[in-house]
């Protein structure tokens, strides 16, 4: 992100793990109360940055960037846990009742590739190549390093998923893996949410602006209210998805019967242009701010 004198955001950037680091020690200077951790590495080593806000009795968990060439939600989580860190130190909104977890590029290296792609003394170099059919444009990359979509990853109904997919093995997307949670990320991401027994989570995704909120039915009762008061604040459309097993959001209802959901952010085709990050972040900001209502009032 690049900002004025005051700090202010001006322009958006293309939205990197180096961006990514900088916003970090940028946030982490200015705030004390910010509490900054890695929840695990990527395959090729790159720490997986979580912020937490908040020490209340509630547990709200926010995520981005599970695919590379859905970059921009971490540009979008950054900007809001800036936005949360303001009204932390002024104590302004329900901040202070909750405890948030922010995990805001899931895939960091997938992310790098899709942004950069693939420098001479690469390690998986060959294989990318391979993968992606001999093209050097990652742009449209989906996967992690290893050509696993990290969003198939999880122990639900995993193998139905993997089925469905039909990928016999590692390419720009759709690949599940050769097993539930076999990639570092995703397992990070499993063990945290585990061991923190969130209260309600959300995935941010790219594109459709839409809201999956249901699960085989396992959802609970008041997911689809939510889903509802969510599509209201940001004028997304509140969808039951059927047909799709394996993703985060899946496992989290499947595994705790607690609400969860998967916020599809902007219109168009991955990766979406930067020029619409103003109108979505509004969007998105509409929908978290309504999200840590609802969680402190449950």
């Amino acid at each position: 992100m690049n900002r004025d004198r005051s700090g202010k955001i001006v322009q958006a950037c293309r939205y990197g793990p180096a961006q990514l680091a900088v916003d970090l020690d940028t946030l982490q200077s200015r705030y004390r109360d910010m509490h900054r951790q890695p929840v695990g590495t990527s395959v090729m080593g790159k720490r997986l940055e979580s912020l937490r806000i908040g020490s209340g009795p509630r547990y709200v968990f926010v995520n981005a960037a599970f695919h590379a060439n859905e970059w921009i939600t971490s540009l979008l989580l950054m900007m809001y846990a800036e936005e949360l860190l303001e009204r932390q130190a002024s104590g302004e909104g329900v901040i202070n009742e909750l405890t948030v977890w922010l995990l805001p590029m899931v895939n960091p290296d997938g992310v790098e590739l899709a942004l950069n792609g693939v420098p001479p003394e690469h390690p998986y170099g060959r294989q990318l190549l391979e993968w992606n059919e001999g093209s050097t444009d990652f742009s449209a990359w989906k996967a992690n390093i290893r050509g696993v979509d990290l969003n198939d990853q999880f122990p639900a109904c995993w193998e139905l998923e993997k089925q469905r997919r039909g990928k016999a093995g590692p390419g720009p997307r759709d690949y599940p893996g050769d097993n539930p949670l076999s990639e570092p990320e995703s397992r990070a991401v499993a063990a945290l949410t585990e061991r923190e027994s969130f209260d309600m989570v959300a995935a941010l995704h790219t594109q459709g602006e839409e809201i999956y909120w249901n699960y085989r039915g396992l959802e609970p009762p008041e997911s689809e209210a939510i889903a509802e008061r969510l599509s209201y604040a940001s004028g997304y459309a509140a969808v039951a998805l059927a047909d799709s097993d394996a993703g985060y959001k899946d496992w989290f209802i499947q595994k705790f019967r607690r609400p969860g959901f998967t916020i599809e952010a902007g219109l168009g085709e991955n990766p979406l242009p930067l020029e619409q990050w103003p109108d979505m972040y509004g969007k998105v900001q509409s929908l978290l701010d309504e999200l840590l209502r609802i969680a402190r009032c449950s």
